[in-house]
């Protein structure tokens, strides 16, 4: 069903993403390479911890046999191999984030592409094009269904959003015309699923949110193949998506300035292991810490301002579970005070009730809503942290658009600084298996042993 004023989005959504093969800006293709770096890093780190290496070992136990990789060394279909490395690179808050879209694409599609392209021996040229495609189809998706309402509805737009992002790329790779691609879409909208409780009551469930949309996008995109029909505007019909799943979508968003405004241009490489909502806080306090020489024992109390998504939703205890600590705003800012955030190690099991950083977090007395951080999220993330000294010095810095965001990217050798401590062992031989993607004749992913990891 068309929208509101007849026009049926999903298909000229479609119809553009089938319409660039072989016809995308090389700068996007060189994003894309830095992107699969990126996530294949989280990978690498994220399948030695106890929630993926269970999301790996249900792969293997009901995919059966295949020809997809997934990082440890077993091979199982292309479906089962993205559940287990979208698993993985989601695995411990590290992969990237399109910050408007509130959601991670890197650990959606780009375990989709890798597996699929596996599969059907695509060439890496193909695998970088289907990357660009699946991050155009997630993050637009994300902004057209309202992404802050979405979000505040109890939605995870990684996992709801992400399947659209999984079958566009899939779609790419099994050359779908524009008409199957829409099918695809259509499908994918009764896969969106997630919800955002482990919030609240805590769980796992975040860690297997992206491998499910991965997934789901294969599957798809593998049903419009074999001529299966998905509704005709899945993304912004009347019961669209779009409209169901939230109080304020924008589902023009799907189709504006198409060509000239890519998802992919918008990409944060995160530096720290922690909900990118709550980065300003960390920078903010790192930048205070080095700024006057700060110590624990020389703070009375604290204070902060975020968007109201992080004042509800990131405000909890950090010392009950590894989830926890990397949701919440008040360890975080102990953690930037106290440790070092861009250290993974920080966000350890064994490490995050040292009973520095649990007196350190006792100390955050408020994170407040702001209009300011309001009117820009989440296409700019902000926020401010004062710190009460004992002394009676009152120290506050404010932060708009976080280190490594579209705002302030990280250098090119800060992200290969962050892939070699993710990587570790492997780094180098992953590190040259990207750089040769564009050429590379078929696309099939190292052997290799998940790093140990805390």
């Amino acid at each position: 069903m068309a929208d509101e004023v007849g026009f049926n989005r999903t298909a000229a959504l479609a119809e553009f993403l089938a319409g660039t093969a072989g016809s995308l800006p090389d700068r996007l293709a060189a994003s894309a390479e830095n992107c699969v770096l990126d996530t294949i890093g989280c990978m690498v780190y994220g399948a030695a911890l106890p929630w993926a290496r269970t999301a790996a070992a249900y792969a293997q136990q009901t995919g059966g046999r295949g020809s997809s990789s997934i990082v440890g060394g077993h091979r199982t279909t292309a479906a089962m191999a993205a559940f287990a490395n979208g698993a993985a690179a989601h695995a411990f808050e590290l992969d990237d984030v399109h910050e408007e879209s509130i959601s991670h694409p890197g650990a959606v599609v780009v375990p989709a592409v890798l597996a699929l392209a596996e599969e059907l021996g695509a060439s890496g040229a193909d695998a970088l094009e289907a990357v660009v495609v699946g991050y155009e189809a997630m993050g637009r998706a994300g902004i057209a269904v309202g992404p802050a309402a979405h979000l505040l509805r109890g939605f995870h737009p990684t996992s709801m959003c992400g399947v659209f992002g999984a079958a566009a790329a899939a779609g790419r790779l099994l050359g779908l015309s524009a008409p199957q691609l829409r099918d695809t879409l259509g499908i994918a909208a009764t896969l969106a699923s997630g919800t955002m409780e482990f919030a609240s009551s805590g769980g796992q469930t975040k860690r297997v949110h992206a491998g499910r949309a991965a997934e789901g996008g294969v599957m798809a995109a593998r049903l419009a193949a074999a001529a299966f029909e998905g509704p005709a505007d899945g993304l912004a019909g009347a019961y669209g998506f779009c409209r169901v799943f939230s109080d304020e979508p924008r589902v023009e968003l799907l189709t504006d300035d198409l060509g000239n405004r890519w998802m992919l241009d918008e990409i944060t490489v995160k530096p720290w292991a922690a909900c990118s909502d709550i980065h300003p806080l960390i920078q903010a306090t790192l930048e205070l810490r080095a700024a006057h020489g700060l110590r624990p024992d020389m703070v009375e109390r604290i204070e902060a301002t975020a968007p109201t998504k992080a004042a509800v939703h990131n405000t909890g205890d950090g010392t009950v579970s590894v989830m926890a600590a990397q949701y919440s705003g008040p360890w975080n800012i102990a953690a930037a005070l106290a440790a070092d955030p861009a250290d993974p190690a920080t966000y350890g099991a064994e490490r995050i009730a040292d009973p520095e950083l649990v007196e350190l977090q006792s100390k955050v007395v408020a994170i407040a809503a702001d209009a300011r951080w309001d009117a820009t999220y989440a296409h700019k993330m902000g926020g401010s942290v004062r710190i009460t000294l004992r002394d009676g010095r009152l120290l506050e810095r404010s932060v708009s658009g976080q280190k490594g965001s579209m705002h302030d990217p990280l250098s090119a050798d800060e992200i290969e600084a962050k892939f070699a401590t993710l990587a570790g062992s492997h780094a180098e031989v992953l590190r040259d298996w990207v750089r040769a993607l564009p050429a590379a004749p078929s696309v099939a992913l190292p052997t290799m042993a998940p790093e140990a990891s805390s």
